[in-house]
């Protein structure tokens, strides 16, 4: 069960996902949902639910670019209101995917990360 403004999934950003598919089962034997042609969701070792997934973007905005950490909340927008009062620059607001909502920020050096709520 995801913990409020925990650490709780991880996007990777690749321009290949069918080569990054194929390197992260073949190194660490992981699994995958599909979502997609741009989305792949990885599977928990443990059985349930996803720990992270691969996103496949541009070759331009994938050099230079880290992973995307994303945080759980339990009140999406109350986050949301709390990052921007503490100094965050909403990236992306608040929007529909097919897990829940979610919204990308960038802290004040330039971090940027993310938050979601089922």
């Amino acid at each position: 069960m995801p913990q409020h403004h925990a650490i709780d999934y991880i996007e990777l950003p690749v321009e290949d996902l069918a080569a990054a598919r194929d390197f992260y089962a073949g190194a660490f034997g992981w699994t995958f949902n599909e979502y997609g042609p741009s989305y792949a969701g990885i599977r928990n070792h443990a059985g349930d639910g996803e720990v992270g997934g691969l996103n496949a973007l541009p070759s331009d905005a994938v050099r230079g670019a880290g992973p995307l950490v994303l945080l759980y909340s339990d009140d999406l927008d109350a986050t949301h209101d709390a990052v921007v009062a503490a100094g965050g620059a909403i990236v992306e607001p608040p929007a529909d995917f097919p897990g829940g909502r979610r919204f990308t920020f960038t802290d004040p050096a330039g971090n940027q990360l993310g938050v979601w709520a089922s």
